[in-house]
């Protein structure tokens, strides 16, 4: 790896998961942008604001992953709630398997002298 390289490996590590940690997020409950940035940038390692995920749901609405709702908020305007739709959730599921191989292999590599 060259020492002086543009792109930061946990910036592309968490480019390529994000939208997966968000349907993992909708899987619990629907949920409203803000509540997912809120739970997003509760680890450190997952931040993500707005200006990554609003163009991120607009994708995963595009591709049918996701589903909207506009509701009355008691505290201020109204709030689109996104939900994880059919398809969204064999996305996730077939996700979580592959996450899980891949996670173990890299593991085991970082793991001294078990590889």
């Amino acid at each position: 790896m060259v020492a002086d390289r543009a792109r930061n490996p946990m910036t592309e590590l968490r480019r390529g998961t994000i939208a997966f940690c968000v349907l993992a997020l909708l899987d619990e409950r629907e949920r409203y942008a803000v509540e997912l940035v809120d739970a997003l940038t509760a680890s450190q390692a997952l931040a993500a604001g707005a200006g990554t995920i609003y163009p991120l749901l607009s994708r995963l609405r595009d591709e049918k992953l996701v589903a909207s709702t506009w509701q009355e908020s008691p505290t201020g305007p109204p709030r689109r709630y996104y939900r994880l739709t059919a398809s969204g959730r064999r996305s996730l599921e077939a996700f979580r398997g592959e996450w899980a191989q891949f996670r173990d292999a890299v593991d085991q590599l970082m793991t001294p002298g078990t590889s």
